[in-house]
């Protein structure tokens, strides 16, 4: 029988990323929720990362909120756009760094069994998460790599309602990558 916090973590997740789908400002205090009761879920199985990883979620989650109300032209709602070669090339650089970082923090400070795959999941997380801030529509492969291999991560720690959870994302991230797209054209065409 699955703990209540894959359960509610499952309803507050799919809910999140559908909200984000329709580029719905309600996804952030939905996401928030989501958060809250995964920091619960993956400190009592050790995913020490990804309890970090809620953290950072929670922070940029009110900038996220603030952005997509603010941040755009005159500083009105923000509009899906594509991430520029330069920044993409930065972003990159960031997840191998991040990923080589937290990977020797948990195995040299934690009990972690997966260290490396804890820390790419975080890293490739944290940049997909603040690309959907930016609203780059580039943000939706980068989280579909990210739930790859999430999915099986979780399956390895017994986690099967939160494996489901990814999978059921990685439908969400298709439909989400297919909508921004046409989001950028101006007669909401695929690109």
């Amino acid at each position: 029988m699955p703990h209540w916090t894959e359960v509610f973590g499952f309803l507050t997740g799919a809910g999140c990323v559908a909200l984000l789908v329709r580029q719905n400002i309600w996804n952030w205090p939905l996401g928030i929720a989501n958060n809250l009761t995964f920091i619960v879920l993956f400190n009592r199985t050790g995913l020490y990362a990804d309890v970090g990883l809620q953290v950072f979620y929670i922070a940029i989650s009110v900038y996220g909120w603030w952005h997509w109300l603010h941040g755009g032209r005159d500083h009105g709602t923000l509009t899906v756009s594509r991430v520029k070669p330069g920044t993409a090339l930065l972003l990159a650089g960031t997840v191998v760094c991040s990923t080589a970082l937290l990977s020797f923090l948990l195995r040299r400070y934690t009990n972690s069994t997966v260290p490396v795959l804890d820390s790419l999941i975080t890293s490739l997380s944290l940049v997909a998460q603040f690309m959907m801030t930016r609203k780059w529509v580039e943000n939706w492969p980068v989280w579909i790599l990210a739930n790859c291999i999430s999915v099986g991560l979780l399956i390895f720690k017994g986690l099967y309602v939160t494996s489901l959870l990814y999978v059921v994302y990685q439908g969400l991230c298709l439909m989400g990558w297919r909508e921004w797209r046409a989001a950028l054209r101006p007669n909401g065409a695929v690109a």
